[in-house]
């Protein structure tokens, strides 16, 4: 058989066939005709098996790790103790007095191997320590209130709703090639089209009053907010009922606490003695106050619209 040229990867089959070959007493041209392969090809793979000790399976050799198991452990620690780091940031933090730092590249492998992914964070209004001790004070005493305690209640809050669409993060599934499709588009108009904005309490007995704010909400609005349609449904809940609110500057001003509610018998009722509530803000009422007064002020977001056009 004469030579054949070229080159060919023999796969593990091929490289045990050519050992079994090879001890039954066949010649390295006779194996290199069998498997298209010249005959130095023949004598490699013979060279590697008797080096492997009569293993088949070539030894990868790849590059040693640039850090180490304490290495890893300090990048982890490091991340873990300030979220807020970058990978450039922990390179020189950890390796600061190394003379052959890892590559920011690494830093990143090794975070994403240990699952710490780099994520946007979430924004919440900022809770001071006054706020977290009013908190947990709050909480205390109120800790032993029964559902009864807690019906009597009247919660409010408000919230504004845009009138042409929103101004959170839309998503939208599209395939490729189709971005400006008016299908897959997020139509927009001049000065945002507009926005309804609301006041609207709540109790264990259901939604209460619900009231459309004309203009900017300040002090003097709240007031007669408190009058014409807090007060009504207060009373109409009983005696003991309280009223809460979340310590907006325009709810705490001085004006509105100085100011007495006329009822209709002509006696006065103190704002102030209604209002008892606690210190912190209650961002959680916001959320929930914004989802049941919505359900009743998609009527007013049509109307708007209507007188808008």
């Amino acid at each position: 058989m004469g030579r054949i040229s070229g080159k060919k990867n023999l796969t593990d089959n091929d490289k045990r066939a050519i050992v079994v070959g090879r001890q039954n007493g066949l010649t390295m041209m006779t194996l290199a005709g069998m498997f298209g392969v010249t005959e130095a090809c023949i004598s490699q793979s013979l060279k590697r098996w008797k080096a492997q000790d009569g293993s088949t399976k070539s030894q990868r050799t790849r590059r040693p790790r640039v850090t180490d198991r304490n290495d890893d452990r300090n990048i982890l620690k490091t991340s873990r103790t300030n979220p807020r780091l970058t990978a450039p940031a922990i390179r020189r933090e950890v390796f600061l007095n190394s003379p052959s730092p890892p590559s920011v590249s690494t830093v990143k492998r090794r975070l994403n191997a240990a699952g710490i992914m780099g994520r946007r964070p979430v924004k919440k209004p900022l809770i001071s320590e006054k706020n977290r001790a009013a908190r947990v004070k709050w909480a205390k005493e109120h800790h032993n209130w029964t559902r009864q305690d807690w019906n009597k209640i009247l919660w409010s809050d408000e919230s504004k709703f845009l009138l042409f669409g929103s101004d959170g993060i839309q998503w939208v599934r599209r395939p490729i090639g189709s971005r400006y499709h008016p299908k897959y588009q997020l139509p927009t108009v001049k000065h945002g089209g507009g926005s309804c904005m609301v006041w609207g309490a709540f109790s264990g007995s259901g939604i209460g009053p619900l009231h459309r704010v004309n203009g900017i909400m300040d002090k003097h609005v709240y007031k007669d907010i408190l009058q014409n349609q807090m007060l009504p449904h207060l009373r109409a809940m009983g005696r003991g009922s309280v009223y809460q609110q979340d310590n907006d500057p325009k709810h705490t001003s001085l004006f509105v606490k100085g100011r007495k509610l006329t009822k209709p018998s002509g006696q006065c009722h103190g704002v102030t003695k209604s209002i008892s509530g606690p210190e912190p803000d209650r961002t959680s009422l916001g959320r929930v106050g914004a989802t049941l007064c919505q359900q009743k002020s998609q009527e007013l977001q049509r109307e708007v619209c209507s007188t808008a056009v």
